[in-house]
């Protein structure tokens, strides 16, 4: 069964009429997804906000905006928090090519085409400009800041649920107020996540790491380029069977460790098995590839036929229908 994504490029420098259209389209079914587990099984608006103001208090300002365009409604603040979300899974690929002091941030995002937002928002919301593939509205998949900042989110394997934040907006701090790969590490390693994911990073000084964070355990920050969907070694091993995590992570390896590897050749790798994927019945299809070059402020998202390029002084609004099926 084939299906479709309508993809949307959206320019606002601060949140206004625009981010309020976008919310009142996707609220109906966040908030179905918020509630599916019980209203009692999220928190309160106050631990909400508490939360945000203790880990992340630069952030609230624009929660202020963004909770007022929403309504002022009580669960539409607690949604947008994004602390103590429901848990979700997803697939994804991601590495840094680094070369002569400059690098490039590349990834495969693997999820079911129907609950992907798909809106590539282009912001200005605290001093910094922002370019990124959004989730929950404000929360970050992947993205770049002006200072030179990329970062990408892959889920990272594991069963473990606790007390924390959902990652999309932690993406969302580093991007607003982070300038390089070392601030942004000692941000990863105090803000707590409500499940486990893997961050790749990279900046305008050609730096990376990866960071393995969990609810359960300390954060793993290392400089490897690399990451797909199991953190040092495998702990469930149905997912590891489906999604190919250990062959993703492997293929991905040989090409960052190989000198002749190219970005050009990377990028065609990204669009071809074992990385790119197909299985769009299980949730684990592509659904599209980012490429985020922070020397240059370029970006790049690519589907199997189709490329859109942007930067932050080039950024024209539009959609694009993206069709996924298993050919």
């Amino acid at each position: 069964m084939e299906k479709s994504l309508v993809f949307r490029t959206l320019h606002e420098e601060v949140p206004g009429p625009k981010w309020q259209s976008l919310f009142d389209y996707h609220w109906p079914a966040y908030e179905a997804w918020y509630l599916a587990e019980g209203e009692r099984e999220r928190p309160a608006y106050l631990s909400c906000y508490n939360a945000l103001r203790r880990h992340m208090p630069e952030l609230l300002e624009t929660y202020g905006a963004l909770c007022a365009l929403a309504g002022g409604g009580d669960l539409a603040a607690r949604f947008l928090s994004l602390y103590q979300p429901p848990p979700y899974i997803t697939g994804c690929s991601q590495a840094v090519l680094a070369r002569h002091g400059s690098s490039l941030l590349a990834r495969n995002y693997d999820y079911p085409p129907e609950l992907c937002e798909g809106t590539v928002l282009h912001t200005r919301w605290n001093g910094r400009g922002v370019i990124a593939m959004i989730d929950c509205l404000w929360g970050v998949l992947d993205g770049m800041n002006d200072r030179g900042l990329a970062v990408s989110l892959a889920f990272g394997g594991r069963k473990a649920v606790g007390e924390g934040f959902g990652a999309p907006i932690i993406l969302r701090y580093l991007l607003e107020f982070c300038d390089s790969v070392p601030e942004a590490a000692e941000v990863l390693a105090r803000v707590p996540t409500h499940m486990a994911y893997n961050i790749t990073l990279t900046d305008a000084s050609g730096r990376y790491v990866t960071a393995m964070i969990g609810p359960d355990r300390r954060a793993s920050i290392r400089r490897v380029p690399v990451a797909t969907n199991h953190q040092k070694k495998i702990e469930w091993y149905a997912h590891a069977l489906a999604s190919e995590t250990l062959i993703r992570e492997r293929q991905l390896s040989i090409l960052v460790d190989d000198p002749a590897t190219t970005e050009g050749r990377l990028l065609d790798a990204f669009a071809a098995p074992p990385l790119f994927r197909r299985d769009y019945g299980r949730g684990l299809g592509t659904i599209y590839t980012a490429a985020y070059w922070p020397t240059t402020g370029q970006v790049s998202y690519r589907w199997l036929g189709e490329t859109l390029d942007l930067t932050f002084d080039h950024f024209p609004e539009g959609e694009l229908r993206v069709r996924y099926g298993p050919r």
